[in-house]
């Protein structure tokens, strides 16, 4: 059986309906295959305790949406009611003495915070801040929804700018020079070390100093979606129906269609044949595009199939510890600054900055940390709508090996080890906020690294962002260069993952970018205006 359309997308994740959503209100007939029961990738909102919690396991923090076209060209708010949340305090970092490291929406509240500790680090974090927040309004934030440029056209463009020269510097440093070179304090090091690296940053990793700065900026910026991140992509599900696109779950592709060197639709594992007479775009990592469902036999590029044969996945996953509470958390540190009952985001577990190092290294090592830490989030605080009335959703989210030295990934899947680190990750939370006993806990949801790479096909070894943040995948070469534009050297194939330019972490880059590309190179007539940061750059010549 075979039926045609004009553009076949491969994924509904976050990229997937973002390119379907705007290719069809351009009046392409698209058809967007996913292999789960239901899209949205890592946006992905589920009762997977008790009826009436919900619980975002993946993705739950939007740090682009003040400035991802997708949210105005589609109007997300004004039309299909998508909301976010951006709270007073963004991120607190309680410590055992009771004392507490705040990040605000608001700079100066953040320095003041941070002057508890260190005046000259409050002075330095106004500093940087404010650099910053200039490198990426100006430059960071526009370049993600740009084509990628080659490394040194970069650096000669950047020269333009009045802060490009001090950014390249910073941008060929590690994160842990960068911030050992602006900071003393061993505690304000450690928050920032991890808002700067949590995301798949190696602290000792050299020339990804760019994303230290975009993460510095963006740690004020981090939003809620209410109702859960599943939220967004229902209203960009309802804008590829609206506009006559299908969206067709429990799809198990077994190839994508070559012929004469040209892609031309896609095969199920049922045999049944969608063809496509204008593009494939694939939204899933490169290796199960290129290797598994093209074939290196219809693939004229050695040094493609080279780079996805050695395509480098993250050494770490999360490990997320999802609860019901029987009520909200009271922080000890509460009792010197009551604002840290209401943050967003809390990092508990680390001291100071040694224990951070400590902990990354076990890690990206393969082996659990002695001292346990993490990120955690109780949304029903900002949003009651997801728990029930003095009830409290919990989530707990650790940076955790896939592939364990003491038991391998098999490990992972014991239930007896899984509610073991569901205990301890819930005892670091009840050092600082004891009123969270296990009478407390009336339901956990232990999502762990492999239950990632199962859930989530593309994500392979509970690789969050289709592949591992290096200088040799990321830019001009993320998946690689005849790719990172979207294109793809196989005529009608393009790429618009996370495994492409500019990355994951839901940052509506790549989708955006590949129906932008298709858009051109077919001759679409686009209804949606480029934004006017880019004009800005496109007018300097970037």
């Amino acid at each position: 059986m075979k039926t045609k359309f004009d553009i076949i997308i491969i994924g509904s994740g976050p990229n997937g309906l973002q390119a379907g959503a705007y290719l069809s209100k351009a009046g392409e007939k698209v058809l967007v295959l996913e292999r789960r029961y239901e899209c949205g990738g890592g946006l992905w909102t589920e009762e997977s305790t008790f009826p009436g919690f919900f619980h975002s396991t993946h993705a739950i923090y939007m740090m682009m949406a003040d400035f991802a076209p997708v949210y105005t060209d589609l109007q997300l708010e004004q039309v299909y009611g998508v909301k976010h949340i951006l709270p007073d305090l963004v991120w607190a970092m309680p410590f055992e003495d009771g004392s507490s490291l705040c990040i605000y929406k608001d700079v100066e509240r953040t320095c003041k915070s941070i002057a508890q500790f260190s005046q000259k680090d409050a002075e330095a974090y106004n500093e940087f801040y404010h650099f910053t927040k200039k490198c990426v309004d100006e430059f960071i934030g526009p370049a993600t929804y740009m084509p990628p440029a080659g490394a040194l056209d970069q650096i000669v463009l950047l020269q333009k700018l009045d802060f490009g020269a001090e950014m390249s510097e910073w941008s060929e440093m590690n994160a842990l020079e960068i911030i050992n070179a602006k900071f003393e304090d061993p505690r304000v090091k450690a928050m920032i070390l991890y808002i700067t690296t949590h995301w798949g940053v190696r602290y000792d990793m050299n020339a990804l100093g760019y994303l230290v700065l975009l993460y510095f900026n963006r740690a004020h910026n981090y939003q809620l979606v209410k109702g859960g991140s599943h939220m967004v992509a229902q209203a960009l599900n309802k804008v590829v129906h609206e506009n006559h696109g299908i969206v067709k779950n429990n799809q198990r592709i077994k190839r994508i269609i070559i012929e004469g060197g040209e892609a031309k639709g896609v095969e199920t594992e049922e045999g049944i044949v969608y063809e496509a007479s204008k593009a494939v775009i694939s939204t899933i990592d490169p290796q199960q595009t290129f290797l598994d469902l093209v074939g290196e036999e219809n693939i004229d590029n050695g040094p493609l199939v080279d780079k996805m044969k050695n395509w480098d996945w993250e050494a770490y996953s999360l490990l997320g510890v999802h609860s019901a509470l029987n009520e909200r958390p009271r922080f000890t540190a509460a009792g010197s600054n009551p604002d840290v009952d209401n943050a967003e985001i809390y990092i508990l577990g680390y001291e100071n900055l040694q224990d951070l190092t400590d902990y990354i290294d076990a890690v990206y090592d393969g082996v659990i940390p002695e001292k346990i830490g993490f990120n955690a989030s109780f949304p029903s605080i900002h949003d009651p709508s997801l728990a029930p009335p003095g009830k409290c959703v919990s989530q707990l989210s650790a940076m955790m090996p896939h592939d364990l030295k003491d038991g391998g990934t098999e490990k992972w899947n014991k239930y007896r080890f899984r509610e073991e680190m569901a205990e301890r990750m819930l005892g670091v939370l009840e050092r600082y906020a004891p009123n969270i006993t296990r009478d407390a806990v009336l339901q956990t949801h232990v999502s762990t690294p492999v239950d990632c790479g199962n859930m989530f096909a593309d994500m392979q070894k509970g690789s969050i962002k289709q592949g591992m943040y290096q200088p040799l995948q990321m830019g001009y070469l993320r998946p690689h260069e005849d790719c990172s534009q979207h294109a793809t050297p196989i005529k009608n194939l393009y790429v618009g993952g996370s495994c492409v330019y500019p990355g994951g972490c839901v940052i509506w880059g790549p989708g955006y970018l590949a129906a932008n590309r298709v858009a051109e190179d077919y001759g679409i007539e686009k209804w949606w205006k480029q934004p006017d940061f880019i004009t800005r750059l496109k007018d300097m010549g970037f």
